[in-house]
């Protein structure tokens, strides 16, 4: 069985296609009109192990915020859609991330309960055009829709470019344990018969 999704969203402030396959090769098409966040969706793709489609058009005249933010709405809404009932996955995922001098950690539970720890200063509020107060934004509606508990700790660094690739990276190294079928894992991993 795929486990993959189609999401589509359409508001006044962005228009987003996006299609996610969990077990996929690592291949990305991405256009967001954002150019630091393709860059991050595009390595979040390769080190998950997902394959992973963008069309995002919104209102960057503005400012990146809307389509950072809904892609990460998109993107945690086709998460929940691919993993159906969640039967056989290894549920959490752990990983650290060094790039250059940074060091990132990202810890998840596909717990169905959203939630966000973030603990990390960037030493810059931009990276290009790019906020970087936006990676929180990101990850926040990320874990909110695909309801899964998420800790990302970014434990020392000196390159906010480095940092905020060193988070993608982690997450997505997380996100591919989290979502492995373990063939001893039998039904759903939870003592409560659901997830």
């Amino acid at each position: 069985m795929s486990r993959s999704a189609n999401i589509e969203r359409n508001t006044n402030e962005t228009q987003i296609k996006l299609q996610l396959n969990i077990d996929g090769e690592g291949k990305s098409k991405i256009e967001t009109g954002v150019p630091f966040m393709t860059h991050m969706l595009d390595l979040f793709t390769k080190h998950g192990h997902f394959d992973l489609t963008v069309d995002a058009r919104g209102d960057i005249e503005v400012d990146d915020h809307h389509t950072t933010e809904d892609i990460g709405i998109c993107l945690g809404q086709a998460l929940v859609a691919a993993l159906g009932d969640k039967k056989g996955i290894k549920r959490y995922g752990n990983s650290f991330v060094p790039m250059d001098e940074a060091l990132a950690q990202v810890v998840v539970d596909l717990s169905n309960r959203p939630h966000l720890e973030f603990r990390a200063a960037f030493p810059s509020q931009k990276v290009g055009t790019f906020d970087t107060e936006l990676v929180h934004e990101f990850l926040w509606k990320l874990a909110l829709e695909a309801r899964m508990n998420l800790h990302v700790i970014v434990h020392y660094g000196q390159n906010t470019h480095h940092m905020i690739e060193a988070v993608f990276k982690a997450l997505a190294r997380a996100l591919d344990e989290a979502t492995t079928i373990d063939p001893r894992v039998k039904g759903v991993p939870s003592t409560k018969g659901m997830l």
